[in-house]
């Protein structure tokens, strides 16, 4: 019996760990199994630390660390731009946010806790 959980991007269940990280057979998608708990037993989003190794979590405000060009956009986030009242999320980009330039999806690699 497989005892590996479903993948979070194909929902396909033909997975398997491979060391500290889980792996979809069917799509490729790899991703870390690791989350903590509560008391009440229900698991807790992901832990995500900004570019200094600072553990970020809901309502923070960040300061991005480089410019970052969007992606099919002539829109360019300048370095140093201040995004208040962060929300974590799962998968690969881990900070939802809104800045004066409209709402984004983020790395957490690419911000620095404010």
């Amino acid at each position: 019996m497989n005892t590996a959980p479903a993948c979070p991007q194909c929902s396909m269940e033909n997975t398997y760990p491979d060391g500290a990280l889980c792996v979809c057979a069917d799509c490729g998608h790899e991703w870390s199994v690791a989350v903590r708990s509560d008391t009440d037993g229900e698991p807790e989003r992901n832990i995500v630390r900004d570019a200094n190794g600072n553990l970020l979590s809901d309502g923070d405000s960040v300061v991005l660390a480089k410019d970052l060009r969007v992606k099919g956009s002539s829109i360019t986030l300048k370095m140093g731009t201040r995004v208040k009242n962060i929300r974590i999320v799962g998968g690969d980009h881990e900070i939802d946010c809104r800045t004066d330039a409209g709402s984004f999806m983020l790395k957490a690699c690419f911000l620095k806790k404010a």
